[in-house]
């Protein structure tokens, strides 16, 4: 199905980054088994862990989260998925939130609330609307997309 926006790309996120999406590329690397804290900096923990993974996928090993980094980072979720990943998008709407009052609860539970932050999300974007967080919905999102 053609979409009628056009997803910006995968941002390039090093080592001195912080803010978005730092918490998000953090959680990632916990749904893939690096202990890591979700701090929102992307410091020597966070550098390890991504050259870690990196070298893990065959992947450049550079230390920077670019395209190749994070469409092997990222994991497909929808409704009754939970865990970092998870977490992930939860922060991701946190993070265009504004009013932290009306932000989802990152509680790594992907329920109705998720669910419907998700869809809201993707008609905006004019993309499939599945409430499933692949690929398109993964880029739109840690790009800032939509992000106030």
């Amino acid at each position: 199905m053609p979409t009628t926006t056009t997803i910006l790309p995968w941002p390039l996120v090093g080592r001195g980054a912080q803010a978005h999406p730092v918490p998000s590329l953090q959680y990632l690397l916990r749904a893939r088994g690096h202990a890591i804290a979700v701090d929102g900096i992307f410091g020597p923990q966070t550098d390890a862990a991504v050259r870690s993974f990196q070298q893990s996928r065959g992947l450049a090993v550079d230390g920077i989260v670019g395209p190749n980094t994070w469409t092997a980072l990222i994991i497909q979720v929808q409704r009754g998925s939970q865990g970092d990943a998870v977490r992930a998008v939860q922060e991701e709407f946190r993070f265009r939130a504004g009013d932290p009052g009306h932000a989802l609860q990152v509680d790594g539970i992907f329920g109705p609330k998720t669910d419907a932050a998700v869809r809201g999300f993707q008609q905006a974007l004019q993309i499939t609307v599945d409430g499933i967080v692949g690929p398109v919905t993964w880029r739109a999102l840690v790009s800032g997309m939509l992000a106030g």
